[in-house]
């Protein structure tokens, strides 16, 4: 080689990139023998040549160019010795630096590093639940419920948090354990989802390390494919009360494990809906919510899911006591809300005689309000209900329950999934929107009792009103404008909001000039009187 460094002088090649180049060369043969020594021999023996190669190495890992055979060393080695960890640990440029697998070994001693780790991904899961309830886009159709369970797990935070969990059970056991804790700390459930879907995404990648240690995992597998169908079929209701009667004595603590899965709002979303449909089937077959067994598991997996809360704060893990009414009264009220629907459409068929049409029942029964605002399994199925009859665009049945929504257990009704789902399907009912009275009912009977103490239910009002104000009668629409201006308390997102709808409702606005010519075609315009003198 010596006699080849003039004649590469002759074409003008430095001979620093010349030894470079070989450099590199060197090192990419050195990385792949690393990860063949990795692969080859007996265990004890390649990790003893890993150990001795680290070992000579170690003291160049500040090096940019030895520093990628090192990591690569330490990469390979399921032990990194505890020295150098340590070391790597106290430097962070050289942690930044090293492997996921390195990472791994100093993050299952050091919870608080881990935690540092991943408590901005926790941050970065529930903004981005937040930003879809609170999505501009309203629609029946696309949903926070409609993504599959396997698309959502597709999402980035999962997919990290698996990444850096890898087959590490310790790990596992952190990341769930933080999830408890902000669970607990907040009552935000959308922690529950990211648990659920955290365990799916290592079933997904057949992680046996860990799935078969979760006692959860059976469990939440057949969770996870009702969730996909939205309905929980007779099957798999089997399957489900088996895994909730098998609980031994003695390790009654996984029914807090078990009540978190069931606390998700996917799972909630299912369960409930599944409870709906039955009480319709039921109401055809002429049979009390008592003598259905499938019903009465849908309610105790509810219960169970609503407890999660009191449960992992009391640490008292047993199932929640069903309250009798709730399967006596309240659920054969329902029922019989549905009746009165079949029986008001049958007679609109008949051929009315003298008597006249016959009004829809107006009033509710006292007994429903009080159901909503005292049994939250009674709160939830019956605001159920009510998106059900709206989906229906059953305006009749909606304003006559509507009135039981301003008092709720502990505010249900102005929670932000049930408000996001409930602007959703009111897009169905847009041509009532023209009309006082339903706008009256809608607006000042239920959301503008809570918009001056609750934010939130001022973004969802201003939300559906972003996407139907051409639909609403301009009158009501001036009041609402007033109505909806942001005080001094309002956050930003609502002030933004506000500015939005102003903007909107400007450009509906006809300027004096085009009152008397021909308005243009491009907006809606509300018709304007036309002064009668010029």
């Amino acid at each position: 080689s010596r006699s080849a460094l003039p004649f590469l002088d002759l074409h003008g090649t430095p001979r620093l990139e010349f030894h470079q180049s070989v450099f590199d060369e060197l090192r990419e043969k050195l990385l792949e023998r690393v990860s063949a020594i990795a692969l080859e021999g007996k265990v004890e023996e390649r990790y003893k040549k890993l150990e001795d190669l680290l070992e000579k190495s170690f003291s160049l890992v500040k090096m940019p160019s030895i520093q990628p055979v090192v990591m690569c060393v330490m990469k390979h080695l399921p032990k990194v010795p505890e020295k150098k960890l340590k070391l790597v640990m106290a430097d962070k440029d050289l942690y930044k630096a090293c492997a996921v697998e390195v990472k791994r070994q100093i993050w299952q001693d050091n919870q608080a590093l881990f935690g540092d780790e991943v408590s901005p991904l926790l941050k970065q899961y529930i903004l981005e639940k937040e930003n879809i309830l609170f999505s501009n886009e309203i629609s029946v159709l696309n949903n926070f419920f409609s993504p599959s369970p396997k698309a959502r797990r597709q999402g980035e935070v999962v997919q990290k948090l698996t990444q850096m969990i890898g087959k590490n059970v310790k790990l596992y056991d952190m990341v769930l354990q933080f999830l408890r804790t902000l669970f607990l700390r907040t009552r935000n459930v959308h922690y529950c989802t990211l648990r659920a879907e955290l365990l799916m995404s290592l079933h997904d990648l057949e992680i046996s390390e860990i799935c078969t240690v979760d006692p959860c995992h059976k469990f939440t597998w057949c969770l996870d494919a009702c969730i996909r169908e939205k309905f929980v079929d007779n099957k798999r209701a089997r399957e489900l009360q088996g895994f909730l009667d098998g609980v031994k004595k003695g390790q009654e603590q996984v029914l807090g494990d078990l009540s978190m899965i069931l606390c998700d709002p996917f799972a909630i979303n299912t369960l409930a809906l599944s409870t709906i449909r039955h009480l319709q089937d039921l109401v055809g077959q002429d049979t009390l919510p008592r003598e259905s067994p499938d019903l009465l598991l849908l309610l105790r997996m509810l219960s169970l899911g609503q407890g999660a809360w009191d449960m992992i704060d009391s640490q008292v893990f047993k199932e929640p006591k069903m309250e009798v009414e709730l399967i006596t009264k309240f659920l054969p009220m329902l029922m019989s809300f549905v009746v009165d629907d079949h029986t008001f459409n049958v007679d609109q068929k008949l051929p009315s005689e003298e008597k006249g049409p016959i009004p829809y029942p107006s009033t509710i029964p006292e007994a429903f309000t009080k159901f909503l605002q005292d049994n939250r399994i009674a709160c939830e199925i019956g605001l159920y209900y009510i998106l059900h009859i709206t989906k229906q665009r059953n305006k009749n049945a909606f304003l006559r329950l509507l009135p039981a929504l301003v008092e709720t257990f502990s505010d249900l009704a102005f929670s932000d999934i049930f408000l996001h789902l409930l602007t959703g399907n009111l897009t169905l009912l847009g041509d009532e929107f023209a009309l006082e009275e339903f706008c009256t009912s809608l607006f000042d009977g239920f959301f503008l009792t809570a918009c001056s103490r609750k934010d939130n239910v001022h973004r969802h009002v201003l939300r559906l009103l972003l996407h139907l104000h051409h639909k609403v009668a301009p009158a009501k629409l001036e009041s609402l404008q007033k109505a909806l201006e942001p005080t001094k308390q309002s956050g930003e997102a609502v002030k933004e909001l506000y500015n939005q709808l102003s903007e909107k409702l400007e450009l509906r606005k006809p300027s004096p000039a085009e009152v008397t010519e021909t308005p243009s075609m491009e907006l809606p315009l509300p018709t304007v009187p036309t002064p009668a003198s010029r």
